[in-house]
């Protein structure tokens, strides 16, 4: 493959050439011999068809082993690949044991009678994953290694090289005898085991057989990956990988490397128009000073490790290298997040602008009257009782402090009022109290150490204040913002500049949603391409239309795409979103209409409902972006041809957001791979796309 230096990077790594590609789920494939589910022995198949298509790059999301979770983003290990994946049929095991188990056989057969392809459904996630897992328990028992108790040489040799098994296998041991609660539900002694004790446990002969069924697990799924990714490679195609940057709290990695992360903080968003309390994901933060003294060597060994199948990588959520937002545990919202890294604002600065201690506190500590909660509970002395458990009362006022144990709104909503008020108050009284919480516009960091609530300027306090306070806070505020644009700054190209050089993978960024003045610079002097969705970069700025980025405009390193996982495909948008679409039609007129001075024909297109000719012609539209890349997803490609529509259109979605449901994640392609590669029709469509995009044509 042809190589040039992208514009503006100092990094002297070498990009990829212009190349366009397509992004697909790994179960999602399907082929009449793998119809469960797809597998990673399909890559290779799926990789003929694109390159018949032109298509250079191929997107995978991460197939990381998640459990009994579905999403690919909710990794129970840095390293461990996901056994719903493997190939049972082309395990080297599996020829003897069917001959010589006909209950295997049977059990094999059963599974894929009881999972059939249907193109307008899903998948199982559960089912298949629990008969697969029970097909290949009972495979690994034919081992020798099974019955012996100890690896085969070559099993030993897996091992030596991937040490990350050892913390791997003792774990899911472990969530097997608990039945796959969370770690944070074990016994003490299972939940933080001591210096060296997961080692003493790996060795230890009772349970070695079942430490070592996973070792033999994560060896097959490896040479499977293995084997694919190279025949993908030696088409020419750039296989690119996703690398979610956090980790499940109940993960492998969290319970045994408990130092890599700060456990009392949870990673999310802030508040923003679609979110009024912001987004709570639920996994652990970052510890980077840990990670830093240790030369950042967990960061580097999980690049490492994907290098072995990957050419390049996209890292999730890239603004979590610069700047997370945190949130305490105690807290159900992400409201009183902040950022870490953060700079404060000290009590001597608001001191010296005018604002004294009883204002500070005033600002960071939200006051309660008794009233608030008599109103609901009509009896004085019952609201005093309940405003004790969580307040201390200022003086003989009627006015109440949160107590300094109080961790978050998860103490009120987790308290028994029953003592004191029906269920109903009690309910409204948590509320209130949750509200009451959340109203504050500095949160105390550290003993007279603020920063600002990301809602300040809603605060009760906020809002009392005149404007000249007004304006001294926001000047405060504001400076602050520079001071932390600058340590984020530092923060980030020390990691991402040790992170990208530790490989020779293409460097990718999810910078989504990112809107901070030091991104750009640093991705851009680290090589590290951007994400740019179509639909959504626009001009947002220029009121009232907004109008879209003329796409030779935009940054050159940087992957272009229609659609992602997290939202609706281009059919779903394009009749969703008539306003957005129609405004794109007019923007980019002499792709949709033949005479681009005839408003007529412009508005008609501009207002049709999707067809297949939409499709093409968006695509077309697209590939004159400047970015390197321009990847799709299947779904957008197969909008092209209307055989394979789905009857909802909502079943092409891959993830909702927001949302946890057997529906997320198990999107099936309506057609099987040996069809697609037939259709010449669609490939030809695809290539001319292709052929767009990097100047052939």
């Amino acid at each position: 493959m042809k190589n040039t230096i992208a514009s503006g990077d100092k990094t002297g790594r070498r990009n990829p050439e212009k190349s366009t590609g397509i992004t697909v789920p790994l179960g999602a494939l399907y082929t009449e011999t793998n119809s469960v589910i797809g597998e990673y022995s399909d890559l290779p198949a799926f990789a003929e068809f694109a390159k018949k298509s032109g298509l250079k790059v191929i997107q995978l999301l991460p197939v990381n082993d998640t459990g009994t979770q579905s999403s690919p983003y909710s990794g129970l290990s840095a390293f461990a690949l996901h056994p719903i994946y493997i190939d049972i049929k082309a395990l080297p095991e599996f020829a003897d044991a069917s001959k010589s188990d006909k209950k295997f056989a049977k059990s094999y057969a059963d599974m894929v009678k009881k999972f059939p392809y249907d193109k307008d459904g899903r998948y199982d996630y559960s089912g298949i994953l629990t008969a697969k897992t029970e097909l290949l328990m009972r495979l690994y028992e034919s081992t020798e290694t099974a019955k012996e108790g100890k690896p085969s040489e070559k099993l030993k040799k897996w091992i030596a090289e991937n040490t990350w098994i050892v913390n791997y296998a003792v774990y899911k041991n472990l969530k097997d005898k608990y039945k796959q609660a969370t770690w944070k539900d074990w016994e003490e002694k299972d939940r933080h085991p001591k210096n060296g004790e997961i080692q003493k446990r790996w060795e230890n002969k009772t349970s070695k057989k079942a430490h070592l069924f996973y070792a033999w697990l994560q060896m097959r799924a490896s040479e499977q990956l293995k084997k694919s990714t190279d025949a993908v490679r030696k088409l020419g195609i750039t296989l690119k990988g996703d690398m979610p940057i956090l980790m499940n709290e109940d993960s492998c990695d969290a319970w045994a490397l408990p130092g890599i992360f700060n456990h009392n903080l949870r990673a999310g968003s802030p508040v923003d128009g679609e979110n009024p309390t912001g987004q709570n994901w639920g996994f652990p933060t970052y510890n980077w000073d840990y990670l830093k003294e240790h030369n950042y060597d967990w960061w580097i060994d999980r690049l490492k490790s994907a290098e072995q199948y990957y050419s390049a990588y996209r890292l999730d959520h890239i603004l979590g290298f610069f700047r997370i937002w945190a949130i305490p545990v105690r807290d159900t919202t992400a409201v009183l997040g902040h950022t870490v890294p953060y700079s404060v604002i000290s009590k001597e600065e608001l001191n010296s602008n005018g604002f004294d201690d009883a204002r500070i506190r005033w600002l960071s500590a939200p006051h309660v009257h008794t009233g608030t909660i008599e109103d609901i509970t009509w009896n004085h002395d019952s609201a005093c009782a309940i405003l004790s458990l969580f307040m201390n009362r200022i003086n003989n006022e009627e006015l109440w402090l949160f107590k300094p144990e109080v961790g978050g709104d998860k103490d009120f909503y987790e308290a028994d009022l029953s003592n004191f008020c029906t269920e109903d108050a009690a309910r409204r009284i948590k509320d209130v109290l949750s509200q009451k919480w959340r109203d504050r516009a500095l949160l105390e960091i550290e003993a007279g150490k603020f920063v600002p609530v990301w809602t300040y300027y809603t605060s009760t306090a906020w809002n009392s204040l005149n404007s000249g306070e007004q304006d001294a806070l926001r000047r405060i505020i504001e400076n602050n913002e520079r001071a932390q644009n600058e340590l984020w700054k530092r923060q980030s190209d020390e990691i991402l500049s040790t992170l990208t050089k530790s490989v020779n993978m293409v460097p990718c960024g999810e910078d989504l949603g990112a809107n901070l003045p030091c991104l750009p610079s640093v991705m851009q002097n680290n090589g590290i391409l951007a994400l740019r969705v179509i639909r959504w970069c626009r001009q947002w700025n220029i009121q009232p239309d907004m109008p879209y980025t003329p796409l030779g405009e935009l940054t050159p390193l940087s992957v272009s795409t229609s659609s992602v996982h997290d939202s609706p495909t281009l059919r779903q948008w394009w009749d969703e979103d008539k306003a957005a679409s129609a405004l794109f039609v007019r923007s980019n007129p002499q792709h949709f209409v033949n005479d681009t001075n005839n408003w007529g024909e412009i508005d008609a297109a501009a207002n049709s409902t999707f067809t297949p000719e939409i499709a093409e012609n968006y695509l077309k539209t697209v590939a004159h972006s400047a970015s390197v890349w321009c990847v799709h997803p299947l779904q957008d490609y197969l909008a092209m041809e209307r055989s394979y529509w789905l009857s909802d259109p909502n079943n092409e979605r891959v993830n909702i957001p927001g949302s946890v449901s057997e529906f997320n994640w198990t999107y099936r392609m309506p057609v099987s791979l040996k069809e697609l590669s037939s259709n010449e029709n669609l490939i030809n469509k695809i290539k001319n796309i292709a052929e767009l995009h990097e100047g052939r044509k």
